[in-house]
């Protein structure tokens, strides 16, 4: 729990509030506008998100999308390294799923390992 907390903090640290204005509108779906005005930083939409198992620490699929759309391939590959280091899950194990094809978040942890 340690590593996802953690986890939770670094990716809070690199959304700015443009970045979560963004984020709450890619998943409007699923947050109702009069509740989105509640939340007021990065980790009041984690904190929304686990009380809508929309979020877990072994469940990170839904913001891996919500950081493909959002178009912030830094922080999904940050959620991917978690996903496969930590929880030891690799794209070649999720079957069933639309996040191995995620061609920003190879790209940027491409370039972040080149350099």
């Amino acid at each position: 729990m340690a590593e996802y907390s953690s986890q939770l903090s670094d990716l809070s640290e690199n959304i700015t509030t443009e970045d979560l204005r963004q984020l709450k509108s890619a998943c409007k779906e699923d947050i109702p506008e009069g509740e989105s005005d509640h939340i007021a930083c990065s980790r009041d939409w984690f904190t929304y998100l686990e009380e809508r198992s929309k979020l877990a620490e072994d469940n990170l699929s839904y913001i891996e999308h919500i950081f493909e759309i959002s178009r912030r391939p830094d922080l999904l590959t940050r959620v991917i390294e978690y996903r496969t280091t930590v929880l030891k899950i690799s794209e070649d194990d999720e079957v069933d799923t639309k996040l191995t094809r995620i061609p920003s978040a190879k790209k940027n942890k491409e370039m972040s390992v080149s350099q």
